[in-house]
């Protein structure tokens, strides 16, 4: 059975999710941590646990869901997996890092594409990736049906959607990527967001104003 950890971490308030089953297998989502505080937070609970890292997955690569990359991957000698879409997003961070200031950001580069029809696999369990553009060209989401679970980055949020004036962005395909992807997903299944709290594909469907577009 999976278990979902949530960390808020930067500035930006990003969520970043640990998951881990029965086994100890872990997977790192999104990691936002920056600083040695949000490294030793993550680092912590992880070693409370006794869990083992397998790999760091982006849903995309916007500099508030990379900035642990690197750490990480060292710390933890694991790699990172991203759709190839998203490389020259990854990329691009540390040429805008500063201006935010992120002036001790540290870029990695990914070990691992991954895309639409692909599995993550750690421990007894599996995400599908569905491929999910619009916010971040190269956006992708992790589901588990048979728990009813969507990691969607920043496409979806409870009674919003990801911003589209980045680069990369595009509002039609957004909308295009919430209603022929996620809200195919069944109603119940939980959604967990990459900012704000969770929510569900059912109650999206029905109170979401932004996805009465079509």
């Amino acid at each position: 059975m999976i278990t979902i950890k949530s960390f808020v971490f930067n500035p930006f308030m990003e969520n970043t999710y640990l998951v881990f089953d029965e086994t100890g297998e872990a997977i790192i989502i999104d990691p936002g941590c920056y600083d040695a505080a949000e490294h030793q937070e993550l680092v912590t609970f992880i070693e409370q646990k006794k869990l083992k890292p397998v790999k760091i997955v982006n849903t995309h690569c916007h500099i508030d869901h990379v900035l642990g990359n690197h750490y990480l991957k060292e710390k933890f000698g694991i790699p990172l997996i991203i759709h190839e879409k998203d490389l020259e997003t990854l990329r691009s961070v540390k040429v805008y890092a500063p201006n935010y200031g992120f002036n001790k950001y540290s870029e990695s580069e990914p070990d691992e594409f991954i895309e639409e029809g692909d599995k993550i696999d750690f421990g007894n369990s599996s995400f599908d990736i569905l491929f999910v553009p619009g916010h971040a060209p190269g956006h992708i989401a992790l589901v588990n049906e048979s728990e009813g679970i969507c990691l969607s980055g920043d496409v979806l949020f409870h009674r919003s959607i990801g911003r589209t004036d980045l680069p990369g962005g595009d509002m039609d395909t957004l909308i295009k990527s919430i209603h022929q992807k996620m809200f195919h997903l069944k109603p119940e299944t939980v959604v967990y967001s990459g900012h704000g709290e969770t929510t569900t594909i059912k109650d999206e469907i029905k109170y979401n104003p932004f996805c009465a577009i079509r």
